[in-house]
């Protein structure tokens, strides 16, 4: 099944990768199976090193995704000198990039929580919104559930092409999101399990154990090096600990600034640190965020990413 916004971002099946990390193997795997794969550029040295490796990884469409929380003017000008032609943003008004991208060629996608910031990003430029419903893991824009969500947006920018995301776990919400008047629906938490995911595995297991109750949104919880954002994990020890004390603020929180892990490369990480933990990560695993949506109770098992958009399509 194709839609108006499989034609214009060029793919066979309305079904778009969450970009999670700077993982051209899952995104090129999810690209050759006829869905869009991502790429996220936020915190690459060289974006366009991470395009063209998954340049030449797949020769179908991909996207690059830019968390907005700094300027990303250089990042953006690699990524596109390098063939990058999907853009999305989050976490903030793209104003100053859309020309950018449109003089390149290229399509302007934008992650909002409501319908009145969906109208503006129609009118800065912006070629498709992504409705991100409160349900969704990682770092979550909406205050909105999906399922109110997704109309009001697609009521607001008709004819613009909405992509729906939050929450959504199978194939049943692929068709409930297509139902509600999106034209794609854009998954995390199932991609997580995917066996191009170099996840840790004690991640990988949490998230195959875990029910629709262990994934917890947070207001300021893993804000070390990106305050004031909120996001959505699984319980842990973390959580547990800070919830005992009562939730405190930053800086007053238990075991703060306490060196608790480190990234494959050596690098520490600290408690309340957003960063997920992944092959090669050593430490006290299970007490770093775990990101994961409400729809974790529907990811079962590892895949890889060309079962899991069969699987997600399979209704359609």
């Amino acid at each position: 099944m194709t839609t108006p916004v499989c034609e214009l971002l060029g793919i066979d099946l309305p079904i778009v990768q969450a970009p999670m990390a700077a993982v051209p193997g899952l995104a090129a795997a999810v690209s050759n199976a006829g869905a869009l794969g991502m790429v996220t550029l936020t915190w690459s040295e060289d974006a366009g090193d991470v395009v063209r490796e998954t340049t030449a990884l797949t020769a179908r469409p991909f996207g690059g995704n830019l968390v907005l929380t700094e300027d990303h003017h250089r990042r953006l000008g690699q990524a596109l000198e390098a063939g990058l032609r999907i853009v999305s943003f989050m976490w903030g008004d793209p104003s100053e990039y859309i020309e950018q991208v449109h003089d390149a060629g290229g399509l302007v996608l934008l992650t909002v929580g409501s319908a009145a910031e969906a109208r503006r990003a129609v009118a800065s430029g912006v070629d498709v919104v992504v409705a991100q419903g409160w349900e969704a893991g990682g770092h979550v824009w909406s205050e909105v559930a999906t399922l109110p969500l997704v109309p009001a947006v697609v009521d607001a920018v008709a004819p613009v092409p909405v992509i729906a995301a939050g929450g959504i776990g199978d194939a049943r919400g692929v068709a409930a999101v297509l139902a509600l008047g999106a034209q794609a629906a854009w998954l995390g938490t199932r991609f997580l399990l995917a066996e191009e995911m170099p996840i840790h595995e004690d991640y990988r297991q949490r998230l195959i154990a875990a029910v629709e109750t262990d994934s917890q949104w947070y207001p300021d919880l893993y804000e070390a090096g990106w305050p004031d954002s909120p996001h959505r994990a699984l319980r842990n020890s973390t959580s547990s600990a800070w919830e005992s004390a009562g939730r405190p603020p930053p800086g007053q929180r238990p075991g703060e600034g306490d060196v608790i892990a480190h990234f494959a490369d050596g690098e520490a990480i600290v408690r309340y640190e957003p960063a997920p933990p992944m092959e090669g990560t050593t430490g006290d695993i299970e007490a770093l965020s775990m990101w994961a949506g409400q729809g974790v109770a529907l990811v079962r098992q590892r895949q890889s990413a060309a079962d899991i958009v069969a699987e997600l399509t399979s209704r359609l």
